[in-house]
């Protein structure tokens, strides 16, 4: 599979809020993560899917 066909869509972003703080969420290119700063949590995307569960968010520093 090619890098587009796990390509986060962005547009999705729109649609997403934190499960933890009900807030709009930052998309980071580089880590491949949807930001939370209000919760302090970043949600990992796999394979273009956004993983929206606390139990698998990074705690940011």
């Amino acid at each position: 599979m090619t890098e587009n066909e796990h390509a986060f869509d962005r547009h999705m972003l729109e649609a997403l809020i934190c499960p933890q703080s009900h807030t709009t969420l930052h998309y980071d290119a580089d880590k491949q993560e949807l930001v939370s700063k209000a919760a302090g949590l970043a949600f990992p995307i796999r394979n273009g899917i956004p993983v929206m569960l606390v139990d698998e968010a990074r705690e940011l520093d």
